[in-house]
């Protein structure tokens, strides 16, 4: 199954996470790379045209998810399996992150 979210840096969409295959890829989007005055999204994601993989999703993306108690309430909320860090991503993270980045998922 191939799910996906848009990446936003302060509202401004930055890009796309997707996992595909059975991997993670994130990809900038075209306009975003165009706009010198945007920085990267994190210092492991240098503004470029190439595709990140990882078979793991990436840790910055991780580590905007939720911990102890608040992950347990969203995953029994949500009916979303703890370990299912991709879901808890989409479906957790378009509102609340600490920092710049939301992730909203795409229908």
């Amino acid at each position: 199954m191939n799910r996906a979210g848009t990446v936003f840096y302060n509202g401004i969409k930055a890009g796309r996470i997707e996992q595909r295959d059975g991997e993670y890829i994130f990809t900038y989007d075209n306009s975003y790379l165009a706009d010198p005055s945007l920085p990267p999204i994190s210092i492991s994601f240098a503004k470029n045209r190439s595709e990140y993989h990882s078979a793991e999703l990436f840790p910055f993306f991780f580590g905007l998810l939720a911990e102890g108690a608040n992950k347990q309430l969203q995953c029994a909320s949500l009916k979303i399996d703890e370990n299912d860090h991709f879901s808890r991503l989409l479906k957790t993270t378009e509102n609340t992150t600490i920092g710049p980045i939301t992730v909203k998922e795409e229908p």
